[in-house]
């Protein structure tokens, strides 16, 4: 059987309240469960200490037995030195533009480099032209 230690929603509508439950990986999120093992409260302050309550001997039991966290739960176990933080990858490729667009995005970086070089090529011929007028 594998084991989950993850977030069970309770609470009303657009008032969330979850409780951090074990278990069973297969089983609905807010369905049977084998044990709770803390709460942890959204609509509250992030300083409040009601915001997430754990009970480490339990969770520390259940981990050593088998049970992975959920991301979320991870998280508050790192903030309670319990377990490592997860990694976190946010590198999708949605949110970049398309192909096209990419390549006349590149053509307009090319196009402004040259427009830059462009006065410093010309400065750089002129003052040899100078020089030679005043000799």
């Amino acid at each position: 059987m594998a084991l989950k230690i993850r977030l069970s929603r309770g609470g009303a509508k657009k008032r969330p309240f979850y409780h951090v439950v074990v278990a069973d990986s297969r089983s609905p999120r807010d369905g049977r469960f084998i044990e709770r093992v803390g709460s942890y409260n959204p609509m509250v302050p992030k300083e409040h200490p009601e915001r997430v309550i754990l009970k480490i001997e339990r969770i520390k039991h259940w981990m050593s037995v088998g049970a992975l966290p959920s991301d979320r739960v991870a998280r508050f176990l790192s903030d309670a030195a319990i377990g490592e933080k997860p990694v976190v990858h946010k590198q999708t490729k949605q949110h970049l533009p398309k192909a096209k667009a990419q390549e006349r995005m590149q053509e307009a970086e090319e196009a402004a480099k040259a427009a830059a070089e462009a006065p410093a090529e010309e400065a750089a011929t002129e003052t040899p032209a100078e020089d030679k007028a005043t000799g």
